[in-house]
């Protein structure tokens, strides 16, 4: 099969999940004119061709623990959750060739996204509008790319090391309309450097904020690269970034009054004033049995029952299914929409937080910390937190990222990046139908595969160790 026909086919699929179709019906139906600058807005208005990110990276989650066994029965009763139990244990394959879940959402749905960008991109200098329109809208597009690779980038590639980041492998990176480019994967600092030039381009032409937070803003953008300096541990560009999101946007939503919250109640993921850019995983929310997370008893401990997002945002087994056991995570259920994974002022708080303490300014990074948390705890609950030291103060910063974060990827990135810090490495076990999995510091199972499926059309895609 030529690279030209492969190339297409891999893009074809992606266009299809996408809903770019809509795109190409807008310039032959209705009222609207081809070339129109107004067709790309309303492209970029269509959340669902950009909002998608890969979940593969939440259940990885050392949060997380499917260790019931009537869970674990019934997660084995279908082939549709094998992604599933297969991420969740860091198994070699994913997406078992000649299953009837072959294609990994997750890559299509990321790739997908990076289609419709490179449409915006490639196609808007030729359309009729102003050169002020047609930059503010490349901008949005320039975001929505960057963070799909970031997305990409930390999914199916070694975790950034300054070292071998130049020879080590990469995604595909793909920058133009064409069905005729390579696949082959470009090296993890040559797509790093992507996502920082797209970022720094877009941000002189988007505004301070939007109506919507599906809509890039100058805050978004610097919440995603601080959170791409961060996954290149460079501390002191993470926290600059950081402190340009939170001087256009710092609010908190306040748990501290909350006796319960509804979809009434809790905002709207479109509105919601913490959300720099919302982004929701591939495959929705997880609310039903038995594809529910379960909290790790680790985890519990850490979160402890105190804590308003203990009390607001998980359940206990029995409201998910007589015969399971624990806690599990059901913000999803009661705010009846999916858990948000783009940047976020929470975010933007604890990476600030994190420089700090790497830095020694213990004060400050317990005060960012002890910022987020007084909005986290009924005030006769609440007890600010003290650190003895630089390192102390760190571990407390990594902590409050696993509280604020559960069930999304930011966990299992962090594991990534800090696997090898000999302040956070550790070893994990799991054992999931009597399998045992270890995953040590340094190991290859802190990358997911690529999808057989897409390895035999495009041979030029080489496969992760």
């Amino acid at each position: 099969m030529n690279i030209k026909h492969t190339i297409y086919s891999f893009l074809l699929i992606a266009t299809a999940l996408s809903g770019c179709k809509k795109f190409v019906d807008i310039k032959t139906q209705g009222n609207l004119v081809p070339n129109q600058t107004i067709n790309y807005r309303y492209l970029l208005n269509n959340s669902r061709g950009f909002d998608g990110v890969a979940n593969l990276s939440d259940f990885a989650s050392s949060d997380i623990d499917l260790n019931d066994a009537a869970q674990q029965f019934d997660l084995s009763g279908s082939q549709f959750n094998y992604y599933f139990t297969q991420s969740y244990s860091w198994q070699p394959v994913i997406f078992p060739f000649g299953s009837p879940y072959e294609q990994d959402q997750s890559w299509l749905t990321l790739y997908a996204t990076i289609l419709n960008c490179n449409t915006i991109i490639n196609e808007l200098p030729a359309s009729d509008g102003t050169a002020a329109d047609k930059n503010a809208l490349m901008a949005e597009a320039f975001v929505h790319r960057a963070d799909a690779y970031l997305n990409l980038i930390n999914t199916y590639a070694k975790p950034y090391n300054a070292a071998s980041a130049s020879t080590d492998l990469g995604v595909p990176l793909l920058l133009v309309q064409t069905v005729s480019q390579s696949l082959k994967r470009a090296s993890v600092e040559a797509v790093y450097t992507q996502i920082i030039n797209d970022l720094t381009a877009a941000v002189p032409y988007l505004p301070n904020s939007q109506a919507y937070n599906t809509l890039p803003s100058k805050a978004s953008a610097y919440g995603e690269l601080a959170r791409c300096y961060l996954m290149r541990n460079d501390y002191a560009n993470a926290a600059r970034y950081a402190d340009e999101a939170l001087k256009l946007r710092n609010t908190l939503v306040d748990l501290s009054n909350l006796t319960s919250i509804t979809s009434t109640n809790y905002p709207l993921r479109i509105s919601n004033p913490e959300i720099l850019l919302s982004k929701i995983p591939t495959g929705g929310s997880m609310t039903t049995a038995p594809a529910v997370m379960k909290l790790s008893t680790e985890y519990l401990n850490l979160l402890g029952t105190k804590d308003q997002r203990y009390t607001l945002f998980t359940a206990p087994a029995s409201a998910i299914s007589s015969t399971y056991t624990g806690r599990f995570f059901s913000k999803e259920s009661v705010t009846r929409e999916t858990r948000n994974e783009g940047v976020s002022v929470p975010e933007m708080m604890l990476i600030r937080a994190e420089a700090f303490a790497r830095g020694g300014d213990i004060n400050n990074a317990m005060n960012l910390v002890n910022a987020l948390r007084i909005k986290r705890f009924k005030p006769a609950d609440y007890v600010p937190l003290v650190a003895s030291s630089a390192n102390d103060a760190l571990v407390k910063v990594i902590d409050e990222r696993r509280r604020e974060f559960f069930g999304t990827m930011l966990r299992w990135w962090d594991m990534r990046r800090l696997n090898t810090d000999a302040l956070f490495q550790r070893t994990y076990t799991r054992t999931f139908n009597g399998v045992t999995t270890t995953l040590v510091p340094n190991s290859n199972r802190y990358t997911f595969p690529i999808a057989e499926y897409y390895r035999n059309l495009n041979p030029e895609l080489e496969p992760n160790p």
